[in-house]
């Protein structure tokens, strides 16, 4: 294989999007040291972040394979062109790439959850849930009735980025259920939705063209905007309620100092009247997001 056909792969992946996978791991697995130093297994980290890595891979790739059997990506779209657009992976190589996703998903999380259930409970609700994820992330776009393409893919993200993602790692390593983490859950869950809804924002015109109802569509390009902001805004409120409620430590607020970035983010995006301003706004948010979760997640290891 070439390099730039690898180079081609590594777009498909959409590397700006990973941090994402990275965030919701970083702060379920730090919650769950700080819930239990003792019990914590770094092999239990690891697994975690390699399966939701490959989940997130997977993702961009039915999405790219959906979007364009569906016409959706066209060279109309704002955002970079992807492989597939432009001929370097053909329709056949990128089903065998999503199969191999598959595939590889469904292997390291088999694997994680073999090293760290305790309970045939545990077994079965997490092969569940793994499932579930795998076909969450191929359905978005590819299906005859693909979910993003009615406006609930934030939802989704909220779910497996927030929800799940934080709270399925902080379980696997406490083998506990705590409601403080509910709200650090959220706050991740939303951050990963703003960058959804950023490359929504970006792809508004051309979405709406080829009925791609993202929520975005739906709301309209200033309703989306006032959105996003919205988004942001409960996020840092999350983090900074459950810092107010549990705080031991200063260093429990560690977060606050990428509270500025956030806030010139959400004013741009605000303010940003053409798509085409947006381009590099994705993936500053998604490094937004991830500088939040470490700064939160090392604040709680700090202290």
């Amino acid at each position: 294989m070439t390099n730039e056909k690898l180079k081609m792969w590594w777009e498909t992946a959409r590397p700006k999007t990973l941090p994402l996978a990275l965030a919701s791991i970083f702060t379920g697995s730090a919650l769950g040291y700080w819930a239990n130093p003792q019990g914590f297994n770094g092999l239990v980290m690891a697994l975690c972040l390699l399966t939701t890595i490959l989940l997130q891979a997977l993702s961009n790739f039915a999405n790219d394979y959906g979007d364009h059997q569906k016409g959706s990506d066209t060279e109309e779209r704002i955002g970079p062109l992807r492989g597939i657009q432009k001929g370097a992976i053909s329709v056949k190589e990128l089903k065998w790439g999503l199969i191999l996703m598959v595939v590889a998903s469904f292997l390291s999380g088999s694997f994680l959850i073999g090293i760290a259930y305790e309970n045939l409970s545990d077994l079965f609700a997490f092969a569940g849930l793994g499932i579930l994820a795998i076909v969450a992330a191929i359905t978005y776009t590819v299906g005859a009735k693909p979910y993003g393409y009615m406006g609930l893919g934030d939802i989704s993200v909220l779910v497996f980025f927030g929800l799940l993602g934080v709270g399925g790692t902080y379980y696997l390593q406490t083998h506990s259920i705590d409601s403080h983490i509910i709200l650090p859950a959220i706050g991740s869950g939303l951050l990963a939705s703003a960058v959804l809804n950023i490359n929504n924002l970006r792809d508004i015109e051309q979405d709406a063209k080829a009925g791609k109802n993202t929520l975005a569509v739906r709301l309209g390009a200033y309703k989306g905007r006032v959105y996003h902001c919205i988004l942001l805004s409960v996020a840092a409120l999350c983090y900074l309620v459950f810092a107010l409620t549990t705080a031991i430590s200063w260093t429990n607020y560690l977060f606050v100092l990428a509270m500025p970035l956030l806030a010139k983010h959400a004013i741009f995006v605000y303010r940003s009247q053409q798509p085409s301003e947006l381009r590099p706004m994705l993936a500053q948010m998604s490094m937004i997001s991830l500088l939040i979760n470490i700064l939160f997640s090392l604040g709680l290891l700090i202290g």
